[in-house]
């Protein structure tokens, strides 16, 4: 190659390269300053190359939400921010452009392209998976939620319930809990009767749970157990599961979706054992 077009090239990806870290700068600027004093202050964006990729891809036609995908950043939500003019006018630009959306303060991370006038910033914060070691404790609190709303009574769409006596965990229910919720993420369904056609009853005789009556709440997308408890209790045929007075027993797990999937499949077992 010839030393001239070493040198354009070279000087071309240190222009490209100094443009990026502008747009990087001016947008750590703009957070810290709460977009020159007329919102909030917003901690510092950590930069990803994923999200580099992501700039790039929206500059090619696809959406923030889309480009992200396709980078490989496991976004929980997006937004975008493009500009176009020169480089000495990068901050007062992204200040016309987007206040609000660089100053998200739940956005976490941030990537950046550039191409001539434009530069297309991605904002994202990534969709995080609570780890199976937090399983004891959510299965805890979703416990205290489902026993507080049995205590004080509810309204389950158009019927009233009084209130009822708490359950208690039960092992035996959570592991079938946890099977279900796993096939569920690992198989991409929503449904009570899994792909082998077993119904919640059968599951749970399958482990040798003696029962007299078995109910099951599914939920997808939650990440949290006040969340997912909620969901249920504003649902009139989950909340009347939860506040059935012949349960006594109660088992709760939740699998991350894969690929696409990127919520918990939460699964809650609730059981009157025989005596």
């Amino acid at each position: 190659m010839p030393l001239w077009r070493l040198w354009v090239l070279l000087g071309g990806l240190l222009a490209a390269l100094t443009a990026q870290a502008d747009g990087l700068t001016a947008v750590q600027l703009l957070r810290e300053g709460g977009c020159g004093g007329t919102l909030p202050p917003a901690r510092p964006l950590h930069h990803d190359v994923l999200l580099d990729r992501a700039a790039e891809q929206w500059a090619a036609g696809r959406t923030p939400k889309a480009a992200a995908e396709l980078s490989g950043y496991r976004a929980e939500a997006t937004a975008g921010v493009h500009i176009r003019g020169p480089e000495s006018s990068t901050v007062e630009l992204l200040r016309q452009a987007g206040c609000h959306a660089l100053l998200d303060s739940s956005m976490r991370d941030v990537g950046v392209y550039h191409r001539g006038l434009d530069t297309w910033l991605v904002l994202a914060s990534a969709y995080v998976v609570p780890a199976l070691s937090q399983a004891p404790m959510l299965a805890s609190r979703v416990l205290q939620l489902v026993n507080e709303a049995r205590a004080r009574g509810a309204r389950c769409g158009e019927r009233s319930f009084e209130p009822v006596a708490p359950v208690k965990l039960s092992g035996t229910l959570a592991s079938v809990a946890f099977g279900h919720a796993t096939d569920m993420a690992q198989h991409n369904y929503f449904e009570h009767v899994d792909l082998a056609g077993h119904s919640p009853a059968d599951r749970v005789r399958a482990v040798g749970y003696q029962e007299r009556l078995v109910g099951e709440n599914i939920a997808y997308g939650p990440k949290s157990a006040e969340e997912v408890v909620q969901g249920w209790l504003d649902s009139p045929g989950h909340c009347e599961n939860i506040m059935d007075s012949r349960f006594a027993e109660m088992g709760i797990a939740y699998a991350p979706g894969h690929a696409s999937k990127r919520g918990l499949y939460w699964v809650q077992l609730l059981a009157a054992p025989q005596v």
